[in-house]
């Protein structure tokens, strides 16, 4: 009984040092394998929030599978993953900012036997996601033009339009010669609102979760791995649905289709004005196939500790 108490109470105590480089690496392996598995539902979810409403209400797209078939049928499979090369690339090191900078907070945060408060839980993924932005805005960015540059190419193919090629790197020269480099941060500010939030919800609620469930046998303390894959995922439901209005007027901002806005509010008074509030939460269900998956795998993959074991660095339970 003595040694059990024991043993909980070194489960519990706050490790002595923060390794920040495994973590890292754990970061971008995981965001890699995890859009890579999810980026065709980014996809349909993207062109579901960008697409406009003709005056009699017609709509390119009735539904997810509608999306994924005219898509697919337009433009081949890998249709379903233009742009993917952008956001794998730029993934990495957003996955990598988000998840360390969220157990870096959380380590400092917490009190020496590794207790974290949920208000300092959430203000350590609040300041998680605000340092993501700094990579998640351009990728965002430019992976939003190029999927939606396939919906507006199919479009034109229809109407027998002549069909311009945009590539990521051709679209990135543009922004900078035209804009700058801050033209690569347009819809900065919605970005902000949409991670900090789903930031704030997620890593409290996934932290508590994986508390919950079963240990692995090795003593460590750790939850075992498909309990971590659950965690991700209802977490990332919950949050994905909670900032999906923030999403949907991001995606807006940052498509640069036929409807130009001039900021946040600009873009919330219009769609609300000619499409009502049901607007906010197009692609809703799409989102929520998407991120909850992305984090349900990624922090699994997170966990497995990838980093520690490639460096040879023994792994410690993350506060």
């Amino acid at each position: 009984m003595l040694e059990q108490v024991e043993q909980k109470n070194q489960e519990q105590k706050k490790p002595q040092k923060f390794n920040v480089f495994p973590k890292i690496i754990n970061g971008g392996v995981a965001g890699i394998i995890g859009v890579a598995c999810v980026y065709p539902l980014d996809m349909v979810k993207t062109r579901l929030q960008n697409q406009t409403i003709g005056p009699n209400g017609e709509r390119m797209y009735t539904s997810i599978a509608d999306c994924f078939r005219k898509t697919i049928a337009s433009e081949g499979y890998f249709g379903m993953y233009r742009g993917s090369a952008v956001n794998i690339v730029l993934i990495t090191p957003e996955k990598a900012i988000k998840l360390t900078a969220n157990d870096f907070f959380r380590y400092h945060l917490a009190s020496d036997d590794g207790v974290i408060p949920l208000s300092r839980a959430t203000l350590a993924g609040g300041l998680a996601g605000l340092f993501q932005i700094v990579v998640t805005t351009p990728m965002e960015l430019l992976k939003i033009q190029m999927q939606d540059a396939g919906r507006v190419a199919a479009a034109d193919r229809a109407a027998g339009r002549e069909v311009k090629t945009i590539t990521a790197l051709g679209l990135t020269k543009t922004l900078l010669r035209e804009r700058g480099i801050f033209g690569l941060y347009k819809g900065v500010g919605a970005t902000g609102v949409r991670d900090i939030t789903f930031s704030m919800v997620y890593f409290p609620l996934m932290a508590w979760i994986n508390d919950q469930g079963p240990r692995k046998s090795d003593g460590s303390g750790e939850a075992v791995f498909y309990w971590s894959l659950i965690a991700g995922l209802l977490s990332g439901m919950t949050s994905a649905f909670m900032v999906t209005p923030f999403d949907v007027v991001k995606t807006r901002l940052q498509a640069d289709g036929e409807k130009k806005f001039k900021g946040i509010m600009d873009c919330v008074n219009r769609t609300l004005k000619e499409e009502g509030i049901s607007a906010f939460f197009k692609g809703g269900l799409c989102r929520i196939m998407v991120l909850a998956p992305l984090f349900g795998i990624a922090q699994m993959f997170y966990f497995l500790g990838v980093g520690e074991k490639i460096l040879g660095i023994e792994r410690t339970k993350s506060v």
